[in-house]
């Protein structure tokens, strides 16, 4: 689509009201890009009618503006959706003060009469094996504190197909962080046919009786490979995928821990101040008299995420299992 250096909004008009729109950067052709629209196309409207590129400086902060324009202009039409893909979820910040301040705010500030007429942002978030400090972050935390928008993270192909379209359908903001290590490493079989998971409900992967694992996205792999490890050594674990990080369903997870008496977190982004703080709170607060253990947490650093010492930067599956063994055992 793009044969030399340029930057461009890649706008899909889908009879009669309805848009994809996506930013691309990129010194080459976008495979990916295109690949990723098209295939979300067919998932909301199996016929569409065309397609143009219009070429923009690369503004995240102007990209955001307009689709959150349509997204407003939407209310004048039945059943409109706006569908945005920042390419990079590291890119996402100019666009920070359109989504937590103009998006987020628009019930509120209009007494519950509108509505965004759904608007739906997603973001390619989290390591890829050679991002380094500009296309790997994971930004989810910044998002989980912002009232009227929800955060989405799937874990795989089938997964992420449902909680889209929910997300695409759900009344409100939408920021939907999808991980880009996926693209080129999940092998699943998806249904062809419309299915929708429920937001805000987590789902228990993996029933144990000793420990209690929450995770979201690519690192419940990892966390999956732990639990199997620590098995090996006797200890039941039970794995659980938070889904929707904002509103996060908390009866789950305090449900299993109830029973484990045991808790550890596991993300990418740096630990200080990252979603599995949140998580751990209300567990405490909720469970203070069931838990046998500290709560763990086994995160990124705090530092800018690094590129050749990615390995030792990620929350890998023996740091994982190290940390399962020390809060059994403690």
């Amino acid at each position: 689509m793009f044969s030399e250096k340029t930057s461009g909004l890649v706008v899909f008009s889908v009879a009669p009201w309805d848009w994809l729109i996506g930013l691309a950067e990129t010194g080459f052709s976008t495979p990916l890009f295109v690949n990723k629209a098209s295939l979300a196309l067919p998932l909301v409207w199996p016929q569409w009618s065309h397609f143009f590129t219009l070429h923009l400086l690369a503004s995240l902060f102007s990209f955001t503006g307009i689709i959150y324009s349509y997204s407003f202009f939407s209310l004048f039409f039945q059943d409109n959706r706006a569908i945005a893909e920042i390419q990079f979820a590291d890119y996402i910040y100019p666009a920070f003060d359109q989504i937590v301040n103009e998006a987020a705010k628009f019930r509120y500030r209009s007494g519950n009469q509108f509505n965004c007429g759904g608007l739906t942002i997603r973001a390619p978030y989290g390591a890829v094996g050679h991002g380094g400090h500009y296309h790997s972050q994971s930004p989810e935390a910044f998002f989980c504190h912002v009232p009227g928008i929800k955060v989405v993270v799937p874990r795989s192909p089938q997964q992420a197909k449902g909680l889209l379209l929910s997300s695409i359908r759900d009344p409100n903001p939408v920021v939907f962080f999808e991980p880009k290590s996926l693209y080129r490493i999940a092998v699943e079989e998806v249904p062809e046919n419309d299915y929708m998971l429920p937001l805000s409900h987590a789902e228990v992967i993996r029933e144990g009786s000793d420990i209690t694992l929450v995770g979201w996205g690519a690192q419940l792999a990892i966390m999956e490979e732990a639990c199997n490890d620590a098995q090996k050594d006797g200890i039941s674990c039970e794995l659980i995928d938070l889904r929707t990080l904002i509103p996060w369903d908390k009866d789950t997870v305090e449900a299993s821990v109830r029973k484990t008496g045991r808790l550890l977190i596991s993300h990418e982004a740096p630990v200080t101040g990252g979603f599995g703080a949140e998580v751990a709170a209300s567990i405490v607060e909720r469970c203070f008299l069931r838990l046998e253990a500290p709560i763990a947490r086994v995160c990124g650093f705090d530092t800018p995420f690094p590129l050749v010492f990615e390995p030792f930067y990620l929350p890998t599956k023996n740091k994982v299992l190290d940390a399962i063994k020390s809060t059994v055992n403690y």
